[in-house]
């Protein structure tokens, strides 16, 4: 459900400061890199943050700063004398290394229903057959890319609106609420973006990000993950001398892709709780070739099944052939953070109330993927993720609504105000 024609008044206020914010984020390149041996893997990313940290101190929080890591934290101090905890907000700086994010033209347009190419590439179309949630922003502003290069709505999106709600919550020092941590991360795209998060120096009891989709999604389950790595070794040999020497490795690493299965465990045909084993890059020659996978699962024991059949297949394409042999390599990207978040049921719940009083109706759902709060979770601070209104993310379809940022806006100052309501017993 969309926020229809601002139910809230919060957001009707808070709504152009998140869009101004926005159009000008998105036009500052923070691209990661997922083959890097640097932190953050691009400096880039820094160029953004380093303009949050200024406009954090422009709006009376002094302790803004960057870290040497590449994070930005700040306060925004208790306006209550009472005993409340302290709740933080995050949202990742950077963008996703699969689609261009330099030179963002931003577009703002009313949407009328139809198909809606995009002016930089008329092949790019925003078509509601597509894109089914499209229909519920009828006659509601929406942002896009010219169609050359993605948005950035994931995640600055999530960096407009805690921005904008921090500037509301500045404005108006009536409203009750306790110590309030805010932080953006870099390196999310690339799983990174928690590697050196500071959480006892970060102090919140409970933590939100930004960096869901649809208005009023509440996510507290995503999928738990292993990145895999297949070393494929062969045998060179010039090839007018090859016939019974040469091992082509490339063959062997094609082969393995070969033999996934293609009507089920694939990005392609799966969907809500299922899992899957997708390859994301091949590469090398002759004699060493690699093939990187990724596979997710909601499902502890079927992420380990998962790992045993790409163990399987990768020992079946070499078997039986002289000089080929395979190595296999795996390692833990994040957990399903539901099982940490059962632990404290009191984020999850100031939440729904938060969404409720933002005009909408909450919506559980899963994140078939991850955020900094799978990390966040598993590391002790328990981390569900809220809405930002932006969709078809890593596209150059990407976009984002207006309304439903302000409706973000709302409930980030909705939720600063319950924790305050409550004492901490919601």
């Amino acid at each position: 459900m969309a926020v229809d024609a601002f139910t809230s008044e919060i957001a009707r206020e808070t709504a152009p400061d998140a869009l101004e914010r926005f159009l000008r984020y998105v036009r500052i390149d923070t691209q990661s890199a997922s083959e890097s041996d640097t932190y953050p893997s691009t400096s880039k990313q820094l160029d953004l943050s380093r303009v949050l940290v200024e406009e954090l101190r422009e709006l009376g929080l002094d302790d803004a700063h960057l870290d040497e890591h590449g994070y930005v934290f700040a306060t925004i101090p208790a306006t209550t004398e009472r005993n409340v905890p302290t709740i933080g907000f995050v949202a990742h700086v950077d963008t996703s290394p699969d689609v261009s994010g330099a030179g963002v033209e931003p577009q703002v347009v009313r949407y009328d229903g139809s198909d809606l190419a995009l002016p930089g590439d008329p092949d790019q179309v925003l078509r509601p057959q597509d894109m089914p949630e499209l229909a519920n922003h009828v006659g509601h502003e929406i942002v896009t890319s010219d169609g050359t290069t993605l948005l950035g709505a994931d995640d600055k999106g999530g960096v407009a609106e805690i921005m904008a709600a921090a500037a509301y919550l500045v404005r108006h020092p009536e409203l009750e609420h306790g110590p309030i941590r805010v932080a953006f991360t870099p390196d999310e795209e690339v799983g990174a973006g928690t590697d050196y998060f500071d959480i006892e120096r970060f102090g919140a009891r409970v933590a939100y990000t930004l960096d869901g989709s649809i208005a009023g999604e509440l996510q507290e389950e995503t999928f738990a993950a292993l990145g895999a790595r297949v070393d494929f070794y062969g045998r060179s040999v010039h090839p007018g001398t090859a016939k019974g020497i040469l091992v082509n490795a490339i063959k062997l690493a094609a082969d393995f892709v070969g033999r996934l299965p293609v009507d089920k465990l694939s990005p392609e045909t799966t969907e809500e709780r299922q899992g899957f084993v997708h390859p994301v890059r091949i590469e090398g020659g002759v004699e060493q070739a690699t093939v990187t996978l990724i596979l997710r699962d909601f499902d502890e024991g079927e992420l380990a099944r998962h790992e045993q059949l790409v163990r399987r297949l990768a020992q079946e394409a070499v078997e039986g052939k002289v000089n080929a042999r395979a190595e296999v390599s795996v390692r833990r990207q994040y957990r399903n953070m539901i099982e940490y978040l059962r632990r404290e049921p009191r984020a999850v719940a100031a939440a729904e109330e938060a969404i409720r009083r933002a005009g909408l109706e909450p919506k559980k759902t899963l994140v078939r993927g991850g955020t900094d709060g799978s990390r966040l979770s598993e590391k002790g601070l328990p981390t569900p993720n809220i809405f930002t209104g932006g969709h078809e993310y890593h596209s150059r379809r990407e976009w984002i609504c207006v309304q439903d940022m302000g409706a973000a806006v709302a409930t980030i100052v909705h939720l600063a105000g319950i924790w305050a309501e409550s004492g901490g017993d919601t």
